[in-house]
């Protein structure tokens, strides 16, 4: 199977870094019926946690989060690429966006254990639609 790669929007909330925030955020969006694609969760200091959402519909999420009185962040764009696991399926990914002569500044991905992998890929906003073109998305 070639990557799949689309384009995403990635909505982030601080939240307190006390034990079960991140099951309540996130027990919260399952209940609500809010999809998410990908989700991270950075410390941010000795109190906070940076939480980063990817929702399959991004209008729900900032629906929900609303009604909740969780803040979000301005979506920021990104890609998710989810593809068979192999030596150097990244690689070739990178190798794309660099043809276009498009600098990937942030990323993080992962593999499932059966064979596929996630990672989410972040270029600068000016660049978006350069490194979309050079990633046929």
């Amino acid at each position: 199977m070639t990557a799949k790669i689309r384009r995403v929007e990635c909505f982030d909330a601080t939240v307190k870094d006390v034990p079960g925030e991140g099951y309540r955020v996130l027990s919260m969006l399952e209940g609500e019926g809010v999809d998410l694609l990908a989700f991270n969760a950075v410390p941010m200091g000795p109190n906070e946690t940076r939480l980063m959402l990817f929702a399959e519909e991004t209008d729900r999420l900032v629906q929900v989060a609303e009604e909740a009185g969780l803040s979000l962040g301005i979506p920021q764009r990104a890609f998710l690429v989810q593809g068979d696991d192999r030596l150097g399926a990244l690689a070739e990914i990178h190798g794309r966006v660099y043809d276009a002569e498009v600098n990937v500044f942030a990323s993080w991905g992962v593999t499932d254990g059966r064979g596929g992998y996630g990672y989410v890929m972040w270029v600068r906003p000016e660049r978006y639609e350069e490194a979309a073109a050079a990633l046929g998305v």
